[in-house]
């Protein structure tokens, strides 16, 4: 009885190609959306942020009540927003937790100076909700579509807290772009907000479009 032979199978050279064809594509899949994921998080802002008249904007120094400041690109000054403590019960006071003012730096250096009624009610005073113990709802009066939230950290310590780049971060600076406009209607080309990820420590930065 002659011997039968088997041969080894051999690929489909078809299904070769088309294996190979879709592992490219998955690689070239993985690294578009890496990127895409990584130029979401990046801004340019730049190391030296300097207004019209050519002026560096100086970096408010450290003040152990300072939740976060605000700065505008119309001038150099900025808006300290600190946590107003009561002195009885060591938590924020009710009525007013949180204290807005002026650091002149553009017709100074740096002085505080409260804010006018009008900028007070209608621009960069705050709204207060309690929700919780301890916990409050805030809202900037000129941008209330943006939730800020006034609590305690791990640290034991009060922070806002605010979704930065898709994370839970406690909020350092707000800068707001301003071109043109009126002084109750100015055109905000953009709003870059900046924090710290409680639980890496690291910076994180976003801006949009408000």
């Amino acid at each position: 009885m002659p011997k039968k032979h088997y041969q080894k199978p051999k690929m489909n050279k078809i299904g070769a190609k088309q294996a190979f064809v879709f592992l490219v594509l998955l690689v070239s899949l993985w690294h578009n959306a890496t990127a895409r994921t990584i130029s979401t998080l990046q801004t340019d802002t730049p190391k030296v942020r300097k207004a019209a008249d050519g002026r560096v904007y100086p970096t408010p120094p450290p003040n152990s009540k300072r939740l976060f400041y605000l700065q505008r690109s119309t001038n150099i000054n900025a808006l300290s927003y600190d946590i107003n403590i009561d002195a009885g019960t060591g938590k924020p006071n009710d009525d007013d937790p949180i204290h807005v003012y002026w650091l002149r730096y553009a017709d100074g250096n740096g002085e505080p100076s409260e804010l006018t009624f009008v900028q007070r009610k209608f621009a960069y005073g705050v709204t207060v909700a309690k929700t919780g113990d301890d916990n409050y709802d805030i809202r900037i009066m000129s941008y209330k579509k943006f939730p800020l939230t006034l609590m305690k950290g791990a640290d034991g310590k009060y922070h806002i807290f605010a979704t930065v780049a898709q994370k839970q971060a406690s909020l350092q600076s707000i800068f707001i772009q301003i071109d043109g406009g009126s002084v109750f209607s100015p055109n905000v080309t953009y709003i870059e907000i900046k924090g710290v990820d409680p639980v890496t420590g690291k910076e994180v930065t976003e801006r949009f479009k408000p």
